[in-house]
């Protein structure tokens, strides 16, 4: 897993990088939750996502945003964040241009600025968004979502309430063209501590479900 640090809009940009094993592979992105609340690259969701998509092959690729651990800048409330997540799929994107398709998954904070990156992107096949947070994030640009993809959070979320989620869960599954999973995780609160296996697995089986209809 090399350590890279690569270009960003506000200074270099550090981040564990993986290559696919063929050419085409797809890639897989994954966005940490809030700098200001101890989110990095290496927290533990997005570590473990990050191992998902390389085991299934993909190129993966996750992140520290600006100011962040070895990454330069300073943090900008999601404005420079989400220049940082486009700048970071770029440099990805040009060492493998033949990738066929990319995947956006975002955890909390990370899950509102990869929805973002999402509507950027028309090339993204899919998303994971872990415990997003519409109850303090504006997430009214999603009109419409670009893509299918997997929402997830805890049963006793107190951060982001699961009412407020499935407020948005269900303005997203009201437009056409696109499948929106949902996936309410019992017991689990905002971090999933204790069920991170669950929720692991639980994006796992969804992202095999979406290989398959792609193979199929």
């Amino acid at each position: 897993m090399p350590e890279v640090i690569f270009p960003g809009p506000d200074g270099r940009l550090e981040g564990r990088y993986q290559p696919g094993k063929t050419k085409t592979a797809p890639i897989g992105i994954v966005l940490h939750p809030h700098p200001r609340f101890g989110g990095t690259m290496n927290n533990q969701i997005v570590y473990r996502l990050f191992y998902m998509f390389q085991e299934r092959g993909f190129t993966a690729l996750r992140f520290n945003f600006r100011g962040v651990g070895r990454s330069q800048g300073f943090f900008d409330h999601g404005v420079g964040e989400l220049s940082d997540a486009a700048a970071a799929l770029d440099w990805v994107q040009t060492l493998h241009p033949d990738a066929r398709g990319v995947w956006i998954a975002g955890f909390s904070f990370g899950a509102w600025i990869g929805m973002q990156l999402l509507m950027r992107r028309p090339e993204a096949e899919g998303f994971m968004s872990i415990a997003p947070q519409p109850n303090i994030y504006d997430f009214s640009f999603l009109a419409p979502c670009p893509s299918s993809g997997l929402i997830i959070h805890g049963e006793n979320d107190r951060v982001a309430p699961p009412e407020a989620v499935q407020t948005l869960v269900d303005k997203l599954k009201s437009q056409k063209g696109i499948v929106i999973d949902q996936q309410v995780v019992k017991g689990a609160n905002h971090f999933f501590e204790g069920q991170v296996d669950e929720l692991i697995g639980n994006c796992s089986g969804y992202l095999e479900k979406r290989l398959a209809q792609v193979e199929a």
